[in-house]
């Protein structure tokens, strides 16, 4: 992290040609050197304009030109204005360069005078673009609140606080990235969590070695966690809604909110979370039960059932007389695992289509286009009716759950069924579900003392059923 580790001297002058020097300020338009004499008294501010509250700025720069008195140079002469003659809610008296620079960066407005002697004062009159709380387009609900998670970190806060009003709620400040000295809050209940693990995360998170988080949540994940590119499955959850993140709050996980990011990592993070939707508790606990369980079912069955099926027609013998439905009539002029593959693709395709697409036609061209490449295909005869019987209700049951990091996992270990049972039959059906446990529970997360398996694996009975069924919770 780039540090500064210079400190403020006696010179008033001094103190301003090292404050040009850093902010060079000569070479950003917007990066505003306010120079200003008040009497004999010389100031200047510095501060990011579109970042400064400029009807706040007027007033305090109004205000400071009626002091009298602003210090006599000795070591508490800038305290003593600030507590005295500072009219603004966050106020800072310090020496550290680098705070200074930090602050001014941040959207701070720093004042250096020459009656402070070795200090300067931060004044927080910040504002950020910001949009409104709405409801988040990935994590929908049919019953409870409609306000998500924003870009700006004490937004986000703020809407925790909102629906946690215990002084146990502890929001703890961290920054980290040396160029882009992201901001960052570890959100926790104080007699809930595991102090220890708060504490190992939190080191991890100052500690991380990268010059840039400008990609929020996924550029610290990438640097908490180093693993093997080869396992797909999601190693952090996230949520973009309030309600989900205070939950998880007070059953003592840990959130990591990101500035510039409308996400909140949940601490820690195992595989049957990602199958809980904030839904499940809007609704009483036998249908909460009832979507929990057939979101479980539905999930795998998005695995299971192309490979299922490309292995009975493999081995039609295997097929009773029932289910004789399943053996394609036309069976298309490329072989089944070709269709497949092909279809897994298109699916892809039309999703990207439609990401980039305007949004006054984004549902047309994904409906429409989905609808037309199946007909062409079948009216042609390159795919079977069959195969898009079976990827379409793929394709939609993926959205059972709001994880895209999960759908493509599910999606990569449906395929590596499909290749290895067209190589080795039923010996690689079977080594393959092997192989999909394998690396679900080898998984690396930020997870401290728990497997991403459980309570499955250490086995905790109570906590499974917690998880798999929607019970009601008596504190």
């Amino acid at each position: 992290m780039q540090i500064f580790n210079q400190k403020l001297t006696s010179s008033y002058d001094d103190n301003v040609l090292m404050m040009d020097r850093l902010l060079r300020v000569d070479k950003s338009f917007d990066l505003i050197r306010r120079p200003m004499r008040v009497g004999n008294t010389r100031m200047v501010m510095y501060y990011i304009d579109g970042f400064t509250q400029t009807a706040s700025m007027q007033k305090l720069m109004m205000y400071l030109v009626t002091v009298k008195d602003f210090g006599d140079g000795s070591a508490d002469a800038a305290q003593k204005f600030a507590e005295t003659n500072v009219p603004t809610i966050e106020v800072e008296v310090t020496d550290s360069v680098d705070t200074l620079i930090l602050m001014t960066m941040s959207g701070c407005s720093v004042l250096l005078c020459d009656g402070f002697g070795p200090n300067a004062i931060v004044i927080d009159l910040r504002t950020y673009p910001a949009r409104e709380a709405s409801e988040p387009e990935n994590d929908r609900v049919m019953r409870g609140s409609r306000d998500g998670f924003v870009e700006t970190l004490i937004f986000n806060t703020a809407m925790i606080r909102r629906r946690i009003r215990d002084t146990s709620l502890t929001v703890e400040y961290i920054n980290a990235g040396s160029s882009s000295r992201t901001d960052m809050a570890l959100v926790y209940m104080a007699d809930k969590a595991d102090r220890e693990y708060v504490k190992e995360l939190g080191d991890k998170i100052r500690n991380l070695k990268t010059s840039s988080l400008v990609l929020g949540h996924q550029s610290v994940a990438e640097s908490l966690i180093r693993t093997k590119w080869y396992n797909p499955f999601p190693k952090i959850r996230m949520t973009e809604r309030p309600d989900a993140a205070a939950a998880s709050i007070l059953e003592g996980n840990v959130i990591l909110l990101c500035d510039n990011s409308p996400e909140a990592m949940i601490f820690p993070t195992t595989f049957f979370d990602f199958l809980q939707e904030t839904d499940d508790f809007y609704f009483p606990p036998l249908t909460g039960s009832y979507l929990r369980i057939l979101r479980h079912v539905v999930f795998w069955l998005t695995v299971a059932l192309t490979p299922t099926w490309y292995l009975l027609l493999k081995n039609p013998a295997w097929i009773p007389p029932g289910l004789s439905m399943i053996v394609p009539q036309n069976p298309g002029a490329l072989p089944i695992l070709v269709q497949l593959f092909l279809t897994e693709f298109a699916l892809d395709g039309l999703k990207l289509a439609s990401l980039n697409t305007p949004n006054i036609l984004s549902n047309s061209l994904s409906v429409v286009g989905g609808l037309l490449l199946g007909d062409f295909a079948v009216t042609v005869g390159w795919l079977s009716p069959d195969v898009i019987l079976y990827m379409a209700f793929v394709g939609i049951s993926n959205f059972t759950q709001s994880s895209y990091e999960l759908g493509y996992a599910f999606k990569y270990m449906r395929m590596l069924l499909l290749i290895l049972t067209a190589l080795f039959n039923v010996w690689g059906y079977a080594a393959g579900w092997i192989l999909v446990f394998v690396l679900i529970a080898s998984n690396v997360t930020v997870n401290g003392k728990r497997n991403y398996l459980y309570p499955l694996i250490p086995f905790n009975g109570k906590a499974l059923m917690r998880l798999l069924l929607r019970v009601k919770k008596h504190d």
